[in-house]
Order: C-alpha cells, then structure tokens, then sequence
C-alpha cells in the first residue's frame, strides 16, 4: 500500500461525499429519518420517568436507542446496499480499467459512509442534550465515544459482509429489513423492554444491538459512575467486530477477484 493509493482512496472518499450530498433523498433518510423519530419521541414523551429504571427520563432512553438506531441504518444497512449495488451495476469491474485499485474505490465508499454516519450522531447528540435536555456528562463522554466507535466498526463490518448475500439491489433492502427490524424491536430500541421474558432478553443480548443501546444508554444514566462504559457490552461488541472483519475480509477478497 503506497502513499498514492491512499491519496486515492481519500480522492474517493471527497468524490463519494459529494455524490451523496447532491442525491437530497439519500442525505434525507441517513441525517434527517432518525432524527425525526428523535424529535417526535422527545417531544412527546421526553419528560416522562421509568420507575422500572429508577425514574430514568425517557429522553436519556430514547437518545441512545435512536442513535443505535441511526447507525443500524447507515453502517449496516447503507453500506451492504452499497456495495451490492456497485456489484451488481458492474462498477467493480470497470474500475479494474483505470488507475484506481479497487480496493481503494472501496475503502473511499466506506469511508464516505462512516463520515455521514459520524454527523448523523453528531446531529443526535447535540438536539437530544441541547434541545430535550438529555443528560450527559462530561465525565461519561470516554465510554461513549468507545461505545460508538466500537459500535459503528461492528456494524459496517458486518454491513460490507451482508453484502456478499444481498442480490439484486431492488430488493436488498427487504432481505436486510428482515434481519435488522426484529431485532430492533426486541433490543431496546425503540422502547425499554423491563418486562420481557428472559429468553427473549438472552437472544437480544447475544446480538450488537442491544450492547450497543445498552451501552450508549449508560453515558446518559444519572446514576452511572465513573466513564461510563460497560464491560459486558463492549466485549459482546468486540466479538462482533472480529467475526465482522473475518467475514469482510473475506467478502472484499472476493469482490477484487470476481466482480
């Protein structure tokens, strides 16, 4: 790896960011689409207490899920489509005829992602604390920016490996939906599940996201001390990210070779 492809991949990446910032509905479902769903509960619901968690606002709940949320949509879901879609149009193969190496057309497209998906959070971030109040503190910010970095490698990792298995890009979209929304709703998500059956809860956990909203929502805990990161959580996350990086590997060795 010289210092001229990563000059190309980096060209790639600003070239990437403005295709995305021009496609108006692209940048509206990944900035705007979850922070809509922020705005909404917040507004609604934000002040109310969870006796189940020691009168936890329900802001300090929905902040954390929302932004799970979030990068479920841009880190998996975002970039398996992606990547299907450069597969499947044959951009792969043409860019096997010019200077650019394909991988480094691909680190650029990914890097792409994750800088729309760092603002996405940021976004989230600063209307959930300034806007409803959430409660975050300064002492808190290391264990969720690890939670967040963890998280979000976790997850487009596993989202270049989904890749591999999406099809036709018409209906990617409905294969990824059925392996991302039941999950959603059973990992703590979209509302607290105190009262679900334990079974339920184990599968959940075994996943990363459940992990990753239990352990973005600890930075936001009034109750939490010290930095904020949780053990459990990020080891569950950390094994994730390996299986993810295994199966990416494997998927990128097969897209430089065939597609």
């Amino acid at each position: 790896m010289s210092t001229r492809d990563l000059a190309l991949a980096g060209w790639q990446v600003r070239y990437t960011q403005r295709s995305f910032w021009r496609n108006r509905r692209a940048a509206f479902f990944s900035l705007f689409f979850p922070l809509l769903f922020l705005v909404v509960f917040g507004t609604l619901l934000g002040d109310v207490r969870l006796d189940s968690r020691g009168g936890l606002r329900l802001i300090d709940f929905y902040v954390p899920g929302i932004v799970t949320y979030a990068i479920v949509l841009i880190g998996f879901n975002a970039t398996a489509m992606q990547l299907a879609a450069l597969r499947e149009n044959g951009i792969l193969k043409r860019i096997r005829m010019t200077p650019l190496p394909t991988w480094a057309y691909v680190a650029g497209t990914v890097g792409s992602t994750l800088l729309v998906m760092a603002a996405s959070v940021a976004i989230m971030l600063a209307v959930g604390v300034l806007a409803f109040g959430a409660h975050l503190r300064l002492s808190t910010l290391p264990g969720l920016l690890v939670t967040l970095l963890l998280g979000g490698a976790c997850l487009t990792t596993l989202g270049i490996a989904a890749s591999r298995v999406v099809g036709k890009p018409e209906s990617g979209m409905g294969i990824l939906m059925v392996v991302t929304l039941p999950l959603i709703f059973v990992s703590d998500v979209w509302f607290p599940l105190d009262d679900a059956p334990g079974w339920l809860s184990a599968i959940a956990g075994a996943f990363p996201l459940e992990p990753l909203a239990s352990g973005l929502g600890v930075a936001f805990d009034p109750s939490t001390t010290g930095v904020g990161m949780s053990g459990g959580d990020l080891a569950v996350l950390a094994a994730w990210t390996v299986v993810g990086c295994a199966l990416m590997t494997r998927t990128l060795r097969a897209v430089t070779r065939r597609d």
